[in-house]
């Protein structure tokens, strides 16, 4: 037997029979000093976004409908979830787009989204730090799937909803909500280091933040 191959069975030995209590989990994690929706976390968070080439639009809630039709330009069609917001819903129809209400008991097939150009959520909440929004199935959101499939992706924040660390985020959240964690447009360079977007997910990403 090697003595290599030794060196690693007798740690695994000494690990089985180990009963010691185990190490306790370091809980330093980072935590801001900026309040929640504060304009340098608002900066933070475009730059983040901007950096993983979304698109984000600054509005009040009176511009939010233009925005809305110009993140949808050339689209012909939106999907949305149940209990988006009327204004938000009326805007997703103008310029003559269809817009499919996607909730139970009409849930749209893969191909049926497939078909579909665009689709229009809220999300749960923003975190600036690491520019990841996240969606837990809530009201404005609909399911996962309708989220993955159109080649576009229109998310309406609220300031409000802009959090600095990780760790507000997490406290905010229900572990077991169907959580799904957006940083940028779907891409991967795992074929010869090259960028291509939209594999697994929307190729476009647009943000819309509401102050």
């Amino acid at each position: 037997m090697s003595s290599s191959r030794e060196t690693v069975l007798k740690k695994i030995r000494a690990a089985l029979v180990d009963d010691g209590a185990p190490a306790p989990v370091p809980r330093d994690y980072i935590r801001a000093a900026r309040a929640v929706g504060s304009e340098p976390v608002i900066e933070l968070l475009v730059d983040r976004l901007v950096d993983y080439k979304a698109r984000v639009d600054r509005v009040d809630r009176g511009g939010l409908p233009g925005a809305i039709d110009l993140a949808l330009t050339g689209m012909t069609s939106v999907v949305i979830g149940p209990g988006l917001d009327g204004q938000i819903a009326a805007a997703c129809a103008g310029g003559g787009r269809s817009v499919t209400k996607d909730s139970a008991p009409d849930m749209l097939s893969p191909q049926q989204l497939d078909l579909i150009d665009a689709v229009v959520t809220t999300a749960r909440v923003a975190i600036a730090m690491s520019g990841t929004i996240i969606l837990d199935g809530g009201e404005g959101q609909g399911r996962r799937a309708i989220t993955l499939v159109p080649d576009r992706h229109v998310i309406i924040l609220t300031a409000g909803q802009v959090v600095e660390t990780v760790a507000e985020a997490i406290a905010l959240l229900t572990p077991t909500a169907p959580l799904t964690m957006i940083a940028g447009p779907s891409a991967t360079s795992d074929i010869e280091l090259e960028r291509v977007e939209g594999v697994h997910g929307p190729r476009t990403l647009h943000v819309i933040i509401v102050e």
